[in-house]
């Protein structure tokens, strides 16, 4: 059932073990999003998941749980999904998955260090934009308070994330203002990397229609880039953060750590810019 799914993951998961624990996306409106267009919500049963794991190689170090928003099954059942992937993979070190603040939300700081120590390592939220205004346009489905509740959260319940930011996704002439409002945002939580992606408009998304229509305008590269300046001028990183732009839709290549090597990287862009 779940391999007739396009199935998603970051780029830097390209050599896990996957398993799947559910398709489609259970909020699915965001207007800039075609990932899951068309797919059906449900879950993975889990002895379809056990099946996956007991033919998988037991020695597995890293397993990334598949689909828009695995913790969307609740803690009861994410706990026994963490106690299967060790009953299959003692030697297991880490199990990734995508995340989203709306869900992550509703767990408590207890919940969450319970996933933690059951095996959940790394968690990739797509914050976006630190701005209320381009949040409530893209229905996101979270407020900015909620943003930085759950960074905070999962600070104190010591589980990674790494914080996915989306440039352009205020339009034209708004990309600066809106590059202070998500620095703001991410300077009050510790993200273990900052990675940031280029807004790419898709034909079957609302965003596509309302930028035939004129309610959206995009912004061109040149503002685009002053964004990444900005954003990276205004991040004061309190510990070491890894801010990376190697996602495919960007339109700048880097990674280095901040706060060590911002000026390399402000300089890069500056490079570009000429």
């Amino acid at each position: 059932m779940f391999k007739e799914e396009q199935i998603h993951f970051p780029q830097s998961e390209i050599k896990t073990m996957l398993v799947p624990v559910s398709t489609g996306c259970p909020y699915n409106k965001c207007t800039f999003c075609a990932m899951y267009t068309g797919d059906a919500y449900s879950e993975i049963p889990l002895q379809d998941m056990e099946y996956e794991l007991l033919n998988g190689d037991p020695y597995t170090d890293r397993v990334f749980l598949t689909g828009a928003d695995p913790l969307a099954v609740g803690f009861e059942r994410m706990s026994k999904i963490l106690k299967l992937i060790h009953k299959y993979f003692p030697y297991c070190g880490c199990v990734a998955a995508y995340a989203s603040v709306r869900t992550v939300h509703k767990y408590s700081t207890e919940e969450l260090a319970e996933l933690h120590k059951a095996g959940l390592g790394l968690l990739y939220i797509g914050f976006e934009t630190g701005s209320e205004e381009v949040l409530k346009f893209v229905q996101k489905g979270h407020t900015v308070a909620q943003a930085v509740e759950t960074g905070k959260k999962l600070n104190e319940a010591k589980l990674p994330f790494n914080s996915i930011i989306m440039y352009g996704l205020a339009g034209e002439g708004k990309c600066v203002e809106n590059a202070r409002q998500t620095a703001a945002m991410l300077n009050q939580f510790d993200s273990s990397k900052i990675v940031t992606m280029n807004l790419t408009i898709f034909e079957t998304t609302e965003l596509s229609e309302m930028t035939k229509n004129g309610t959206f305008i995009p912004a061109g590269s040149e503002e685009k880039l002053e964004e990444l300046k900005t954003l990276l001028q205004n991040l004061e990183a309190r510990k070491t953060t890894e801010f990376d732009t190697t996602h495919a839709t960007n339109i700048i290549k880097m990674t280095g750590s901040l706060p060590g090597e911002k000026e390399r990287l402000l300089e890069h862009i500056e490079d570009l810019k000429k």
